[in-house]
């Protein structure tokens, strides 16, 4: 008896929702701009305002203005922190780093994928300004795994890849893969951090624990 009552209830409300849908609505508000920007424009460069979102979030920002300062920056970070296993999956990134003897960074092909490594380095899709956000996807050579599992994440990123907001960015992806979006898209805003554990933040607990951003001069010649 009960579940004739539940079944009738519930033909009652398709019977209201297929009614509705058979008498449209007029918009109440038909000339509502969906497509400018919920937030000005800042004065400052993209650059600077990425920087600014980036570290206020804990992270690390390094701007280079050509390869050569990226070596030069990159290898002072490895020597301060003393890491000897650093794993990187693009091609790109790894002929340079081969050319520069940074004899610490292994392809992620080649290693053994049980041992612990010190930091794993990326590229990525675009730099989002206003949120200091690292735009990640599974169409890149390092796929879903290398941003996730080593504690430190370094970014390699150009400045013609900075984007104003979140909605340039998917505009962006689209742009660029016009036939069909990147099955995981991943937006990386500052290390990963919760506080569902007794209110307390915790940082590291599901990602890296920190992330580096060398952004260069897409005028470098790189």
């Amino acid at each position: 008896m009960q579940a004739f009552k539940a079944s009738g209830s519930k033909e009652k409300i398709l019977k209201r929702i297929r009614k509705a849908l058979e008498h449209k609505v007029q918009q109440p508000f038909p000339n509502i701009d969906n497509q400018s920007n919920i937030y000005s424009n800042q004065h400052q460069g993209l650059e600077l305002q990425f920087a600014q979102s980036f570290t206020d979030l804990g992270g690390h920002f390094v701007y280079c203005d050509n390869t050569s300062e990226l070596i030069e920056n990159l290898t002072k970070l490895i020597t301060e922190r003393g890491w000897q296993n650093l794993i990187c999956w693009d091609e790109n990134l790894m002929q340079i780093f081969r050319e520069n003897n940074i004899l610490q960074i292994q392809n992620f092909n080649s290693i053994d994928k049980t041992e612990p490594s010190d930091a794993g380095i990326t590229g990525c899709e675009f730099l989002i300004a206003r949120t200091g956000t690292v735009t990640l996807s599974s169409q890149q050579d390092s796929g879903r795994v290398l941003p996730i599992f080593p504690p430190h994440h370094i970014v390699i990123a150009y400045s013609n890849q900075l984007v104003g907001d979140i909605k340039d960015a998917l505009q962006s992806l689209k742009t660029k893969y016009p036939a069909q979006l990147p099955s995981l898209i991943n937006f990386e805003t500052g290390p990963s951090r919760t506080a569902d554990i007794e209110k307390t933040l915790v940082v590291g607990v599901h990602g890296p624990k920190e992330i580096f951003v060398f952004l260069i001069d897409e005028n470098s010649g790189l």
